[in-house]
């Protein structure tokens, strides 16, 4: 492997285990989502196993709405293509739909997208319509998303290579797409967000292409299930530690909880996080996933990295897509767009008072 030297492997970000705790002491949901994971009933909470694996991959691929390009195109409001690009050497090629606000000239700033569904469902279509109307309208920027191949038709490393090979190509040729190379990101929501932090370090560690961010919005960062709140919040999030380890197993196999995974793999594993671009890292304090991603945060700031942590009180893993129109969904699609404007803009003269004049020295 080409540029910086192998990371060490083994330690890691330490797991917080603790008792099994019960829903009696798990923190409340918000009232609107408690509302809107009743008005689901249980199959909101249906875990992922093994042994039903298949057939909710099945149903997952029959019931999730996957537009078409015409569909995305929503009469002429962006401009999308879907791209085939060369896959890692002896693997597929990887599909990339590509996508941007119609009419606007000039090199745009890319979100470069990896979608959820715990590495084992989702597609890089349905997630587009949120992400055109939250982002791409509002800051003017492209949107890529990737169709990796999923687990456990495809283990690690093949989806995190799909990832790469797409955003190395996207790089390479970013004039051609009409895209500032010096301002992509690249996030992802729970699976995807899991990669878009998988990709950091691997991109960094080829001497590959410096994304300006990546925006991990709930990501699945450790193998090992094995935090304080992923027993907390056994049986109760909608994501629990059942569904998380059956999502790992398919996507690791044998090595599955192995000492010696690659940090590449679990990104929580990783013992260097230095010299990472921005992080935006987001997790609900009722959710499976709290702990991991906050000791990533706090990981990524001791080693002298910056990260934007937010915890949001209540929510549990994947709220805003479950209650879209709660305000707490509000509040964190706002946050995200702050910090996504943020990162893709460039720094300014902030010592310029609002008059136009700068202070005098004190």
């Amino acid at each position: 492997m080409a540029g910086r030297p192998v990371m060490r492997v083994g330690g890691g970000i330490p797991s917080e285990s603790g008792p099994v705790s019960t829903a009696r002491n798990a923190p409340p949901f918000d009232p609107e989502l408690k509302a809107a994971l009743a008005a689901l009933g249980d199959g909101a909470r249906e875990p992922f196993l093994l042994d039903n694996l298949a057939a909710r991959q099945e149903r997952d691929a029959a019931a999730r709405p996957r537009p078409t390009v015409r569909d995305l195109r929503a009469d002429g409001r962006f401009d999308v293509d879907e791209l085939r690009v060369p896959g890692a050497p002896g693997s597929p090629d990887v599909t990339l739909v590509n996508a941007r606000p119609a009419g606007i000239t000039g090199p745009l700033p890319l979100l470069y997208y990896m979608h959820g569904g715990g590495m084992i469902t989702g597609n890089a279509w349905s997630v587009l319509p949120r992400l055109l109307r939250e982002y791409a309208l509002t800051l003017e920027l492209a949107v890529i998303s990737v169709e990796y191949r999923l687990a456990p038709q495809a283990r690690y490393p093949g989806p995190l290579e799909d990832c790469y090979a797409g955003f190395a190509w996207v790089a390479a040729h970013a004039a051609g797409l009409d895209i500032d190379a010096d301002r992509i990101v690249i996030g992802g929501k729970s699976a995807g967000g899991g990669l878009a932090a998988a990709l950091a370090l691997l991109t960094r560690d080829r001497g590959g292409p410096v994304p300006v961010g990546q925006l991990l919005l709930c990501p699945m960062l450790d193998d090992r299930s094995d935090t304080f709140s992923s027993h907390q919040m056994a049986d109760v999030d909608t994501w629990d530690r059942t569904s998380n380890a059956t999502a790992w197993q398919a996507l690791l196999g044998h090595r599955y909880r192995a000492v010696d995974l690659p940090p590449y793999a679990a990104p929580a594993r990783s013992t260097d996080l230095s010299e990472l671009p921005p992080a935006y890292i987001e997790v609900g304090s009722a959710e499976t996933l709290r702990d991991e991603d906050v000791a990533y945060a706090n990981a990524i700031w001791q080693a002298g990295g910056q990260a934007e942590l937010h915890v949001w009180p209540g929510a549990c893993h994947g709220f805003d897509t479950l209650a879209p129109r709660a305000a707490l969904s509000e509040d964190a699609r706002n946050a995200r767009t702050r910090w996504l404007r943020r990162i893709l803009t460039p720094p300014r003269d902030c010592l310029t008072g609002l008059d136009g004049k700068r202070p005098p020295d004190l």
